[in-house]
């Protein structure tokens, strides 16, 4: 157990030592104020303040983590062997820079909380991240600073023997409309095909009819080939199923409609499956209430996990609103455009509440890719270069990679083409662990 000597414990840094000593390095932690009782424990121990204490292992504290609130921050980010880092330390300190501190930043979305530019569905976006100005967002910067940290304590503590992390891997299905032409509904039905007519999309129209009399697959229904690929790995696939009421922003097949239910029954006996929560339920706790409610009656058991629509987040709000509806686990944090580290890490963390200084117990599990992301790059080859450079990244610090396809992505539409073959490359990469 390592113990940590500071001059005040506070709920951030209990918060983010045990982010990075438990869940990345898998040592537990404790913290005392009583010098005496630092120098009596005779194991792992550092100490994190002003000053060292003696020649004691130290690191030189930041005051983000004796705060309360939001303040006018000064960063500068610098170069640090093969990554970056802020809030330098100087040279009295074991690191070079308060890791804790900035990881703390990093993973309590500090920044988003700040005045910024919202996209224009109201999201944060990368580009106004300091992962992306200042180049590491296509690192897990907090677990690769999680490392250099248990180096520099190995060094000071050799005889400690350090727990081994395994890398991991939890697959993203996203299902914003389970079928493409199938279960709409007469209306809807007859309005697609008046639109195909008004725009020329005659082929859109073939296949449309020729679906809806038997003659061929619904593309949108590629849910038997996702999981007779979650028969060959060992890892757990995760839907995310929409269940909203018909809006502009989400059109999946009505809740009432007896082939989705089958659907999300059958997918729920080898998979897990969580509900996608509509674009209005991210501002409307009851209707979350009434969509939660609908999965647990489809599924027969307490919801545990959810996506937000369009991989929007309202911070603190849309997950003060998990919480209240015991949703334990959220898999929103990420860039639908960009790839790479949202919150700085591949290892699952707490929410923290800034407003409330408080950590929440909902589980942030942070993705890494989406499909979307990948068709920046034209060729099939540079998108499993991409591809393979990030899961790279996570194996390094034996972390989690959490990639995000749509159930469409598997179609044969000439821009999804070539996307099996990187969801079996992913898959492949990760069952060679």
């Amino acid at each position: 157990m390592l113990l940590v000597y500071s001059h005040k414990i506070t709920p951030r840094l209990k918060y983010v030592f045990k982010h990075i000593c438990k869940r990345i390095l898998g040592v537990e932690v404790s913290f005392t104020t009583k010098v005496e009782d630092f120098i009596a424990h005779d194991s792992l121990k550092m100490s994190y303040t002003k000053q060292p204490l003696s020649s004691e292992f130290f690191i030189k504290s930041n005051d983000i983590l004796y705060q309360q609130g939001l303040d006018d921050i000064d960063i500068v980010v610098q170069d640090w062997e093969d990554t970056k880092c802020f809030f330098f330390n100087g040279e009295k300190s074991a690191l070079p820079f308060d890791i804790f501190a900035a990881s703390f930043y990093l993973l309590s979305r500090y920044e988003e909380y700040l005045p910024h530019v919202k996209d224009a569905y109201g999201r944060f976006p990368a580009t106004e991240s300091l992962g992306y100005n200042s180049g590491f967002l296509t690192q897990p910067v907090v677990d690769i600073w999680a490392y250099k940290f248990k180096k520099a304590l190995k060094n000071q503590f050799p005889e400690y023997s350090f727990p081994q992390k395994k890398y991991s891997f939890k697959p993203i299905i996203d299902v914003p409309n389970a079928y493409n032409y199938k279960a709409k509904g007469i209306i809807r039905t007859i309005g697609g095909a008046i639109r195909d007519l008004l725009h020329f999309k005659f082929k859109s129209l073939y296949i449309r009819f020729t679906v809806l009399i038997g003659f061929k697959h619904d593309p949108f229904d590629t849910f038997k080939y996702i999981i007779n690929r979650q028969r060959y790995s060992k890892y757990k696939f995760h839907f995310f199923f929409l269940l909203s009421d018909y809006s502009t922003f989400d059109k999946n097949i009505s809740v009432n409609n007896k082939r989705f239910v089958s659907l999300i029954k059958h997918v729920a006996d080898y998979c897990l499956v969580g509900i996608k929560v509509s674009y209005f339920a991210l501002t409307d706790l009851q209707l979350l209430k009434k969509e939660k409610l609908r999965m647990e009656d489809i599924l027969n058991t307490a919801l545990r996990a959810s996506r937000q629509s369009y991989s929007k987040l309202n911070l603190p709000e849309s997950y003060r609103n998990l919480i209240d509806l015991e949703i334990h686990e959220d898999y929103t944090m990420g860039y639908v455009d960009f790839i790479g580290f949202r919150a700085g890490t591949c290892s699952p963390f707490f929410f923290y509440d800034l407003n409330n200084e408080v950590q929440t117990p909902l589980l942030i599990n942070s993705y890494h890719v989406m499909d979307y992301a990948l068709l920046k790059h034209k060729s099939l080859l540079d998108k499993k270069q991409v591809l393979k450079q990030v899961i790279k990244q996570v194996k390094q610090v034996n972390g989690q990679f959490v990639p995000v396809f749509h159930n469409y992505t598997f179609t044969d539409e000439s821009n999804w083409s070539g996307f099996k073959e990187l969801f079996n490359l992913i898959l492949d990469s990760a069952d060679e662990t």
